[in-house]
């Protein structure tokens, strides 16, 4: 059982990170009756994938890809979903200021005692890196006393030689069936991948069945000065 929460903030740059991740977390949350909120912050309409099949095109790709995040919304039980309108493979260019703000913003209007994103140093792609730091930096703001906790998710391959085991590993088992859902969802970019990982979880293989058992996180060091 995860921990009761007052209300969970989710932030991600792009759909299907949540689905990849958190999904059955953002799902077990919903089901015990936590207020979630997930801002997604692109449409990920420069995503490499058209489809398996090709069937989206670079014009059509981000509405396709806006209808996906709403199904897969659905899929976890989500029902406030913030679509944050900035641009997909642009925001480590965004202004650092106007970023952190606009995390703030949210902070301030949903009060969560929970914020969900990724680790700063950890989390490979530039748009991931960008939004890691804009939590850190809009979190780091917040007097100890207030702030909402943070679990991030890292996967860096010198995630576990630098940070150690994850801090939290939620047991994900009784809602795989939600978290698979959320990734057919996004069947634009995950196609390839779900035909191997449907095929692993049927012969039970250790590393496709770790997707639907749990999800892992850790907790940010504050002591940590690397992002300012």
């Amino acid at each position: 059982m995860i921990k009761n929460e007052r209300h969970v903030l989710v932030i991600f740059p792009h759909p299907d990170d949540e689905a990849f991740g958190v999904s059955g977390t953002i799902t077990s949350y919903i089901k015990q009756g936590t207020p979630l909120t997930y801002a997604c912050l692109t449409l990920g309409e420069m995503g490499r994938n058209l489809g398996k099949p090709a069937f989206a095109t670079r014009e059509s790709l981000p509405e396709i890809r806006r209808k996906e995040l709403l199904k897969a919304a659905d899929a976890m039980g989500i029902e406030d979903l913030r679509m944050m309108g900035l641009r997909d493979k642009t925001l480590e260019f965004e202004d650092d200021t106007q970023m952190k703000n606009m995390v703030l913003d949210l902070i301030k209007e949903l009060n969560p005692s929970l914020v969900i994103s990724f680790y700063p140093g950890y989390a490979v792609h530039p748009d991931h890196e960008a939004t890691a730091r804009a939590v850190v930096r809009a979190l780091r703001e917040i007097d100890e006393g207030k702030r909402p906790d943070f679990q991030a998710v890292a996967f860096a391959n010198d995630t576990e030689e630098n940070l150690g085991l994850p801090d939290i590993i939620n047991d994900i088992k009784d809602v795989q069936n939600e978290k698979l859902n959320a990734m057919r969802a996004h069947i634009s970019q995950t196609a390839h991948m779900l035909e191997m990982l449907e095929e692993g979880i049927r012969v039970n293989d250790p590393e496709a069945l770790k997707w639907v058992t749990d999800e892992r996180f850790y907790t940010y060091d504050w002591n940590n000065d690397e992002v300012k």
